[in-house]
C-alpha cells in the first residue's frame, strides 16, 4: 500500500515494516521536535485496518484477546494481544469501538493472517470481519495538537495522541489542511524513547508479554478464557520471564546505529563474548541522541556496561529482572 502523501515535497520512502510512507521529509530532528511540541500528523496509512462489527463483537473479541472488552465504552482506546497456543505474541492490536463497529489497526500486511484467524473462531457469534485497509488509512496527531476530526471520522484517543481512521481517499486532502507532514522515522523515535514495544521489532517467534512490558496496558489479568493465557498466568504467578527488555543509550560518536537483529554482550567481554541479546529497534533523538530498545536475558545485570556490536551501549530498566 503506497501512501500518495509520498509526493510531498522532500519526501524520501521508508524501508523494512514501514515501506510504503514516508521515513522523513528532508528534516529529521525539526520533525521530531514538531511531534513533541503537538503539531503536524504521521502518514502510517500503511497499516493494516480491520473491523468487527455485529451484536456479540465484543463479548466475542473478549474470548479471543489478551485485553478486557467486553464492556469497552465507545470511544475509549485500549490495545490488546493475540497469542499462539504456547502464549508467544502474534498480533498486536490498537483497538475503539465506536458504539456499532470495533476498529483496530495492526502491523502492515498482517491484517491477512489475523482476519484468517478471527474468521475461524466466528463459530455461531454475531460478527461481521471485515478487511478496511484498500478504503481506510492511520493518521496519526501527537497529543497536544489541536487539529480536529472530521464528524465522520473514527478517533481512537491515547496519551501519545489521536489516531483517526481517515477515509484513503481524504488523505491527500487532510494532508494539505493538516500539515506539516512527518515522517515514521520521527514517530519510531519517540516510540522507542517512551519504552513502547512494537510486533515484529520487539518481538521473535518466542517473545512473551511479561519480556516486553505489556502486561497490564496490553494483557489484563483478571480474565482468562484465550488462548496463551496459561503461560501469562504460570509466568505471572509462579516464575520469571527469560528476557527483558531494556532501553539503551548508545555512544554517540558512532557514525551508524546498530540495526535490529545487531547482538548484545557485555562491554567486558568485548565483540567476542557470549551473546546476551540483541537490538530490537534503534533510532537518532533529537534530544537524547542515538537510542534503542534491546531484548537481553534476564540475568544480565542491570548496571552492567553493554556493546551492541561495537556500539557502547549504558543501559535502563523497563522490564524488572
Amino acid at each position: 500500500m503506497k501512501s500518495p502523501l509520498l509526493s510531498l515535497p522532500g519526501a524520501v520512502p521508508g524501508e523494512g515494516p514501514d515501506e510504503g510512507v514516508a521515513a522523513h521529509y528532508g528534516d529529521l530532528f525539526r520533525e521530531q521536535r514538531a511531534l513533541a511540541d503537538g503539531t503536524g500528523f504521521v502518514d502510517l496509512s500503511h497499516r493494516g485496518v480491520v473491523t468487527v462489527s455485529g451484536a456479540d463483537r465484543l463479548s466475542w473479541l473478549h474470548l479471543l484477546i489478551t485485553q478486557h472488552v467486553s464492556e469497552l465504552p465507545p470511544g475509549q482506546a485500549t490495545e490488546a494481544l493475540i497469542l499462539s497456543a504456547h502464549g508467544h505474541i502474534e498480533h498486536a492490536l490498537y483497538l475503539v469501538d465506536d458504539g456499532e463497529t470495533t476498529w483496530a489497526h495492526v502491523e502492515p500486511d498482517s491484517q491477512g493472517d489475523l482476519i484468517a484467524y478471527l474468521e475461524s473462531m466466528k463459530f455461531f457469534y454475531r460478527v461481521d470481519i471485515a478487511d478496511r485497509t484498500d478504503d481506510c488509512a492511520v493518521v496519526h496527531l501527537p497529543a497536544g495538537s489541536i487539529t480536529e476530526a472530521a464528524e465522520d471520522t473514527v478517533v481512537r484517543e491515547t496519551p501519545y495522541g489521536r489516531d483517526l481512521f481517515l477515509p484513503r481517499v481524504r488523505l491527500t486532502d487532510f494532508a494539505e489542511a493538516s500539515g506539516p507532514a512527518i515522517g515514521v522515522l520521527a514517530y519510531e523515535a519517540l516510540r522507542v524513547e517512551a519504552h513502547r514495544p512494537r510486533v515484529g521489532l520487539e518481538t521473535d517467534h518466542r517473545t512473551i508479554p511479561h519480556e516486553l512490558g505489556w502486561i497490564g496496558s496490553a494483557v489484563h489479568l483478571q480474565k482468562g478464557c484465550y488462548r496463551g493465557q496459561e503461560t501469562v498466568a504460570r509466568v505471572q504467578n509462579l516464575g520469571k520471564p527469560p528476557r527483558r527488555l531494556v532501553f539503551l543509550h548508545l555512544d554517540g560518536s558512532e557514525v551508524t546505529l546498530p540495526s535490529h537483529g545487531a547482538p548484545i554482550r557485555l562491554a567486558s567481554e568485548g565483540e567476542e563474548g557470549r551473546q546476551l541479546g540483541f537490538i530490537t529497534s534503534s533510532a537518532r533523538h533529537h534530544e537524547l541522541g542515538p537510542i534503542a530498545l534491546a531484548l537481553v536475558k534476564r540475568n544480565v545485570p542491570v548496571d552492567a556496561e553493554l556493546i551492541a556490536d561495537s556500539t557502547a551501549a549504558a543501559q535502563e530498566t523497563v522490564v524488572e529482572p
